[in-house]
């Protein structure tokens, strides 16, 4: 879904190959439609999450400093975030001492240099929690294009929960469904107040549709980044999660009828689902997911209010605390091996895979 009436920063030849970031809550898609992209051809192919805006920038702070970019590089081309992209670590150091002053610039360089070492026209970019940072990136990185990626609520909470993404409050249950559905609501929200103000250079897409009609919603999404998405020559190429499920039900499989869609049915007690949808129901509808209750005739309580306010006041706190330069100025400088504790991302570059001729261009734009 583009805004209707709107108008983006990108003439149609700049947004042939302009940066596309496929964002959304964690554990909604991002790298399944990231890897779908890269599978398309024309794209770097990449196979990991960069975190330069939610966890590098935050982390080494203003970049105009030579000792920060230092201090970066140090870290970074110790990291699998640098083993992932087949750079030359001298060649990549030099142009970013020389040329970088924000996290913005760092990104492009480093996109842009495993662009020209794959022969690749563009870039895309996939860390989950840069919908936090949106603004920023927009203005560092003018010709940005977003895609967020939405979907369902509970199964988001289904598999948050099974990863213990959202730390519990001593009174709720170790899964905390409801706190991982408020932090689900809590990104998206962020992602679509920001849509609101970036005219036609923000779509948004359904996690379910790509699952149910790939090729609509892909050529939906390839009118919107002037690039042909074909789907026979992404399930061809098949990087990453193309081929192989990221779930965090590892006990599914393709072969013992893996569905990630409609998982919460099976997961949620009834009290489960009538307390989570009392909680967020508004904004399951609102987003066009059905209830499976009967928690929209029910204000929330007390209780359940107090809860949403110490999630959401969490959350923000952290965000403040995760890109505080006092905090930052406090904390250790971060090491290699930090990096590689939290970044998700292949150890060695990827092998590069061409499509055929004849498939590139087959999809209406």
């Amino acid at each position: 879904m583009i805004p209707e009436g709107a108008q983006g920063l990108n003439s149609a030849k700049e947004r042939s190959r302009a940066p596309v970031f496929v964002l959304g809550s964690p554990r909604s898609g991002t790298t399944l439609l990231y890897d779908m992209l890269l599978s398309s051809g024309g794209f770097a192919v990449y196979l990991a999450e960069s975190n330069v805006f939610n966890l590098l920038a935050p982390r080494f702070g203003d970049l105009s400093s030579r000792t920060n970019r230092e201090r970066l590089l140090q870290a970074w081309l110790g990291s699998r975030l640098f083993r992932a992209s087949g750079l030359q670590a001298e060649r990549v150091r030099q142009t970013i001492l020389r040329d970088c002053r924000n996290p913005g610039d760092f990104l492009r360089i480093v996109m842009e240099e495993i662009c020209a070492l794959q022969g690749m026209q563009r870039w895309a970019e996939n860390s989950p929690e840069g919908m936090l940072y949106l603004p920023t990136i927009k203005r560092l990185i003018p010709d940005a294009l977003f895609v967020h990626i939405i979907r369902d609520g509970r199964d988001v909470a289904s598999s948050l929960g099974q990863l213990h993404y959202v730390r519990p409050f001593p009174w709720e249950d170790r899964y905390s469904l409801a706190g991982c559905g408020l932090y689900w609501e809590w990104i998206v929200q962020r992602g679509r107040n920001f849509g609101r103000t970036a005219g036609a250079d923000y779509m948004e897409v359904r996690f379910e549709d790509l699952l149910a009609r790939p090729q609509e919603t892909l050529e939906q999404i390839g009118r919107f980044i002037d690039h042909p998405l074909d789907y026979e020559t992404i399930q061809r190429i098949a990087y990453g999660s193309v081929s192989k499920p990221n779930t965090s039900f590892q006990a599914e499989s393709p072969d013992a009828g893996f569905n990630p869609v409609g998982r919460w049915k099976t997961r949620f007690s009834s009290k489960e689902l009538l307390r989570f949808e009392r909680l967020l129901g508004k904004t399951l509808q609102e987003l066009g997911y059905t209830l499976g209750s009967e928690a929209i005739e029910k204000r929330a309580s007390l209780s359940l209010q107090a809860t949403r306010w110490l999630h959401r006041t969490y959350f923000a706190g952290k965000y403040w605390y995760k890109n505080s330069g006092l905090v930052r100025a406090l904390r250790p400088i971060m090491k290699s091996v930090d990096i590689d504790e939290v970044a998700v991302g292949d150890i060695h570059p990827a092998v590069v895979k061409r499509p055929s001729p004849e498939s590139v261009g087959q999809s209406d734009r």
